[in-house]
C-alpha cells in the first residue's frame, strides 16, 4: 500500500467513525413496564409525512432509528403478542429513548413473575402458578385477602376473633406458607399465621400462588406455597383518580381513594381507606349501625368491632436500563372484645382491647445491561406492633379503669430487615439462563414475654438456579440455596423443575410439569425464647429447636385448547409433602409447657380443574381431594393412614359489554374435615369439622362512559354462620362437640367505585 493510498484509507475510516453516530441516528429501546426486560421481536410502525417505516426489534430489544426519523415530530406505534399496544404521537426522538409496554393480561393470557427471570406467560413458566386477576378481584367484591381465596382449591379458610384469618394450603397450616408484597415478605405472624383480613386490596394488580417449596428463593416459611401480592405498576394515564365505597348488611363501611401521576419516566401513586366494622351477631339489623354504648349482655359479639386505617405511597423511575422502584405503607387495625356483664349485679365488663401498627418499606433497583444480564436489589423493611389492653367498664357511667392484673396486658414489636440482591441472564436464544443471588434477613423481637425483653435471629443465605433447555420443547431447573442461621443449623436446601411440551402447535399445548423440591420452616423467635408465666401460665421457649423441613413431590399436566373464540385450560395435579420435625407446642414437666421437634406429617392430594373462556362469557370448575396424616394416627387402629377432606368449586362471569353490565358467581363446596388428636389424658380420639358450602353472586353496572361502576350482590347464599365440630372416643372422653365459626350468615353489599383519568 501507497502512503497515499494509506492516507485516504485512514481518512476514509476516520470520517465513518465519525459520521456513523450520525447517520444512524438515536436507538428505541423496547422494554417490559414490569421487570425492564427487552422485548425482541416487537414491531415498531413509524408514520412521518405520509410515509410508513417498519422495523422489529432485534434480540436485544435495541432498534438503531435513521437520523432521517429524528429530529420531527411523527406518529409511533410498537405493538407485541401479550403486550398492550402503546401509540406515540408528536413524538420528536432526539436522544436514546426507551419505550415500555405494559403486559396485556386478558383473560386466559396470565402473566406471572414470581420466582421467574422475567415476566412471562403461565404457559412458559416452569413453575405450577395460579394467577388471580383483577378483574376476578373485582367481580367477587373481594375487600381482603381473604375474600380472595374463599374460592381457591387446595385453601382451607380459618377465623377467629382475636387472632384473624388464618390458612391451610395444601393441607398444610399457614405459618408454612410465605406471604410477599412484591417479593418481599411480611412480617407479624399470631400463632404462626399472618392475618389475611389485614391485607387490602385497593392497589392490588394480581395474586400469584405457587404451591410447593419456594425455599431456594425465598428460604423459610415456604414450605407449603408462597403466595406472591402485585400491586399496581402501570399509572396508564397521566392523571388518575380512584375511590371506591364498598358497604354491607353486615355492618361493613369500606371506603379507598387514590391518587396517581405520570410525569416524564416518573410514577407517584398516593393511596389511603378506611375500613369499619361495627360487629355482628345474628341479632345484627342489615345496615344498621348503633354507636350508643351498650350496657346488657348484647354488648358481647359473636364477631368483633373492628376498625382499620391504611395509607401509602408508590414511587416508580423507569428509563432505558433503569428501574427504580419504592413503596411504603402504614397500617393500624383497633378490635374491641367486649365482655359479658359480670355477677352477681351486672354493673361491670372486663373490655380487651387489641391495637395493631404495621409498616412496610421496600425499594428496589434494576439495572440491565446491553447483553440481557440484569441486575436487581431489593431493600426493605417490617414492623410490626401489637398491644393488648384490658380495661374494666363500669355499665352505670360508661367509665373505664385499666386492669390490675398484669397478664391482661402484653406488647410485643417485631422487626425485619431484608436485603436481597442477584444477578440474572435472560437470553431468549440461549440454551442456559441462570439467577445468583443473596438473601439477608434479620429480625428483632421485642416484648414483655420475649426472653430479656429482646432477642435477634440472622439468616444469611446464598441461593443459585438455572434453566438449560437442551431443545425448544423440555426446561430443566435446578436450584439449591445454602444458608448460616444464627440460632440453628440451617438446612441446605435443593429443587428440581422439568417442564416438557409433549405437544404444541396453534391450537392446543400440552405440558407436562415434574417437580422435587426441599422445603423448611424456621423457628420463629417466638418458640425459640418465649416466656410466659403467671398463676395460669408456663409457657416457655425452646433454644435448641431445629427447622422442619419437608419433601415435596409435584406432578401435573396441562392442556391449554384455542379454537376460534373458545380458549380452554384443563390441568390435573398431583402432589405429595412429607414434613419432619414439625415444631410442637407439648408438655414438658408437670407444670411446664414448651416447643419440641416432635411430630411428622405428611399431606397428599390431587386436583383436577378447567377454565373455559366463550366470547363473553368465563367459567370454571374444580375438584380437590387432600389427604392428611400425622404420627398419631399410626396409633389409632381405627384410622387408615391418611385422612381425606373433598373440595368442589365453580364459578361464572359473563360480560354484556354493549350494555357495561357483569355478572359473576361463585360456588366453593368445602368437605368434611376428619383428624387424630390426643387428650390431656393421652387417649387417642377422632374428630371431625362439617362441610359446609359457600356461594356469592354480584352484578356490576358501568355508566358515565366507564367512569362509574355500580356493584351489588349477596355473599354467604347458603346463610352459613357456623359449622359443628365433633369429637369421639372412649370412657369418659367418649363424645364431644363444639362449633367452628365460617361466617355472618347471608349479607347483601352495593358498591361505588369511580375512575376519572386524564389521557
Amino acid at each position: 500500500m501507497t502512503k497515499a493510498n494509506f492516507k485516504s484509507t485512514f481518512y476514509t475510516i476516520v470520517l465513518l467513525l465519525f459520521f456513523t453516530p450520525f447517520v444512524i441516528g438515536q436507538t428505541i429501546t423496547v422494554i417490559s413496564l414490569e421487570d425492564s426486560q427487552p422485548i425482541p421481536g416487537a414491531r415498531i410502525t413509524v408514520q412521518l409525512n405520509e410515509k410508513t417505516y417498519n422495523f422489529t426489534t432485534p434480540i436485544n430489544g435495541e432498534l438503531n432509528i435513521d437520523k432521517a426519523l429524528t429530529q420531527k415530530p411523527l406518529t409511533m406505534t410498537i405493538s407485541f403478542m401479550s403486550y398492550e399496544t402503546k401509540k406515540l404521537e408528536r413524538l420528536v426522538i432526539s436522544k436514546d429513548t426507551a419505550i415500555a409496554l405494559a403486559p396485556a393480561v386478558r383473560q386466559f393470557d396470565e402473566v406471572a413473575i414470581t420466582a421467574q427471570y422475567k415476566s412471562q406467560l403461565v404457559e412458559k413458566a416452569v413453575h405450577n402458578i395460579k394467577v388471580i386477576d383483577r378483574q376476578k378481584i373485582d367481580a367477587m367484591a373481594a375487600q381482603d385477602l381473604k375474600d380472595v381465596l374463599t374460592n381457591e382449591l387446595n385453601v382451607r379458610l380459618g377465623e377467629d376473633n382475636i387472632l384473624g384469618s388464618s390458612m391451610q394450603l395444601q393441607g398444610i397450616g399457614g405459618e408454612n406458607v410465605k406471604i410477599l408484597v412484591d417479593g418481599v415478605p411480611l412480617t407479624g405472624r399470631l400463632n404462626g399465621n399472618i392475618d389475611l383480613s389485614q391485607i387490602p386490596l385497593e392497589s392490588i394488580e394480581r395474586i400469584e400462588i405457587v404451591e410447593g417449596p419456594l425455599s431456594v428463593s425465598y428460604g423459610t416459611d415456604a414450605l407449603a406455597g408462597t403466595i406472591n401480592i402485585i400491586t399496581k405498576k402501570n399509572q396508564g394515564k397521566k392523571f388518575e383518580v380512584n375511590s371506591n365505597n364498598y358497604f354491607e348488611s353486615s355492618g361493613k363501611v369500606n371506603n379507598t381513594v387514590s391518587l396517581g401521576w405520570q410525569i416524564k419516566k416518573h410514577q407517584i401513586r398516593l393511596e389511603g381507606g378506611r375500613y369499619f366494622f361495627d360487629g355482628w351477631d345474628p341479632s345484627h339489623e342489615a345496615f344498621h349501625y348503633n354507636p350508643k354504648p351498650i350496657a346488657d349482655s348484647s354488648r358481647s359479639l359473636q364477631w368483633n368491632p373492628k376498625e382499620q386505617i391504611f395509607g401509602g405511597i408508590n414511587y416508580r423511575y423507569n428509563r432505558k436500563n433503569t428501574l427504580f422502584n419504592y413503596s411504603g405503607q402504614l397500617f393500624n387495625e383497633n378490635i374491641i372484645n367486649r365482655g359479658m356483664p359480670r355477677p352477681p349485679y351486672q354493673q361491670a365488663a372486663y373490655d380487651d382491647y387489641y391495637k395493631t401498627n404495621r409498616v412496610n418499606q421496600r425499594a428496589n433497583f434494576q439495572y440491565r445491561f446491553k447483553d440481557n444480564y440484569r441486575l436487581s436489589f431489593i431493600a426493605a423493611y417490617n414492623g410490626y406492633f401489637r398491644q393488648k389492653n384490658t380495661k374494666v367498664r363500669d355499665l352505670t357511667d360508661i367509665s373505664d379503669v385499666i386492669s390490675g392484673n398484669p397478664s391482661d396486658h402484653d406488647t410485643s414489636q417485631y422487626h425485619s430487615f431484608i436485603s436481597r440482591g442477584s444477578l440474572i441472564q435472560t437470553k431468549s436464544n440461549k440454551k442456559i439462563n441462570y439467577e445468583i443471588g443473596y438473601d439477608i434477613l434479620y429480625e428483632i423481637a421485642r416484648g414483655e414475654r420475649i426472653l430479656d425483653g429482646q432477642q435477634a435471629i440472622g439468616d444469611y443465605a446464598i441461593y443459585a438456579t438455572a434453566e438449560y433447555s437442551p431443545f425448544k420443547s423440555l426446561i430443566i431447573r435446578p436450584g439449591i440455596r445454602y444458608g448460616y442461621n444464627s440460632e440453628y443449623t440451617s438446612p441446605v436446601t435443593p429443587s428440581l423443575n422439568i417442564k416438557y411440551d409433549l405437544l404444541q402447535n396453534d391450537k392446543q399445548q400440552l405440558s407436562l410439569r415434574a417437580s422435587y423440591a426441599r422445603g423448611f420452616r424456621a423457628p420463629s423467635i417466638k418458640e425459640l425464647h418465649y416466656v410466659f408465666v403467671d398463676i395460669n401460665h408456663n409457657i416457655v421457649g425452646n433454644p435448641d429447636l431445629e427447622a422442619e423441613y419437608a419433601n415435596h413431590f409435584n406432578l401435573s399436566l396441562h392442556q391449554n385448547i384455542q379454537l376460534k373464540d373458545v380458549k380452554l385450560k384443563n390441568k390435573a395435579v398431583l402432589f405429595y409433602n412429607d414434613i419432619h420435625q414439625l415444631i410442637t407446642l407439648a408438655q414438658a414437666s408437670a407444670t411446664e409447657y414448651s416447643y419440641f421437634n416432635l411430630d411428622r406429617y405428611t399431606t397428599t392430594g390431587i386436583q383436577l380443574e378447567s377454565n373455559l373462556n366463550y366470547k363473553n362469557i368465563t367459567a370454571g370448575a374444580g375438584v380437590g381431594y387432600i389427604g392428611r396424616y400425622n404420627d398419631l394416627a399410626e396409633e389409632n387402629s381405627n384410622s387408615t393412614d391418611f385422612l381425606f377432606s373433598p373440595e368442589v368449586k365453580f364459578n361464572l362471569q359473563y360480560n354484556w359489554e354493549k350494555i357495561g353490565l357483569q355478572t359473576a358467581v361463585f360456588y366453593k363446596y368445602t368437605g368434611v374435615l376428619p383428624n387424630i388428636r390426643m387428650n390431656a389424658d393421652g387417649e387417642l380420639y377422632e374428630s371431625k369439622i362439617s362441610d359446609y358450602h359457600m356461594a356469592d353472586l354480584t352484578v356490576s353496572k358501568f355508566a358515565w362512559n366507564k367512569k362509574l361502576k355500580f356493584t351489588m350482590g349477596v355473599k354467604n347464599l347458603f346463610n352459613v354462620t357456623s359449622i359443628t365440630g365433633s369429637a369421639s372416643g372412649e370412657g369418659a372422653h367418649s363424645v364431644s362437640s363444639g362449633s367452628v365459626s365460617i361466617g355472618m350468615g347471608r349479607v347483601y353489599h352495593f358498591g361505588i367505585r369511580l375512575n376519572i383519568n386524564s389521557k
